[in-house]
């Protein structure tokens, strides 16, 4: 996960699913690309689980800042995105014949299934990827490539066994997804129970030829 730092008395799917709907009466707005000086800034989202308190610390710590609305934005949509990654690695790990990394702080692994070391990213189908959703579907080699190449450059860019959730929604607020969680643990749960190592996509995109493992599994509402 994005720098996760280890959280005492995790709180619970329902609970995390609770908080993460309180963000979808707001809009979902960037205003600026990710960048390390907001990331650094804005780190209290990892500590921060309870909307209300998020909101508090935002209008106490920082209300006096002449770029108050860009920040937070900038902070409500870190802390969604962890706080909702968060919660589907708990999805994952919460399934039988799943079993959680080793160590926590480790970025390149998730957790094990079937003995295959994982990573899991949900993201949202990208505008940019320059097929529709049902070629896509039709060939998922095509958008794991792309969302390898095309993936941050920050601190959790690797090359390594993946899993994806790809989220689309029909009304285009994909953003929206990420709060469901309890729709995502059904998906996952059905992934999961039928999962078998062959349907695995390889690849190979490293000068070492190193062999990549990646799957997608598909959340459209």
């Amino acid at each position: 996960m994005d720098s996760l730092i280890k959280i005492h008395n995790s709180p619970q799917i329902p609970e995390i699913e609770a908080q993460l709907k309180k963000r979808l009466r707001h809009p979902y707005v960037w205003g600026r690309t990710q960048n390390n000086h907001y990331d650094t800034l804005t780190n209290f989202v990892y500590h921060t689980f309870y909307w209300d308190d998020l909101l508090h610390k935002i209008e106490h710590d920082f209300g006096n800042r002449s770029d108050f609305d860009a920040f937070m934005n900038y902070a409500m949509n870190r802390w969604f995105n962890f706080w909702s990654a968060y919660g589907v690695e708990q999805v994952f790990q919460q399934q039988p014949g799943i079993r959680a990394a080793a160590n926590d702080r480790d970025r390149l692994v998730d957790f094990e299934l079937h003995g295959i070391h994982f990573d899991h990213k949900t993201t949202v189908f990208p505008k940019a990827f320059p097929h529709s959703l049902e070629q896509a579907r039709q060939n998922p080699r095509l958008l794991m490539e792309w969302l390898y190449q095309n993936q941050s450059r920050q601190g959790r860019f690797h090359l390594r066994n993946r899993l994806f959730v790809v989220l689309h929604a029909q009304d285009g607020q994909h953003w929206q997804l990420k709060a469901r969680l309890s729709w995502l643990q059904t998906l996952v749960a059905q992934y999961v129970t039928q999962f078998e190592t062959q349907q695995l996509y390889d690849f190979y995109f490293d000068q070492d030829h190193r062999l990549t493992l990646s799957d997608i599994i598909w959340a459209i509402a």
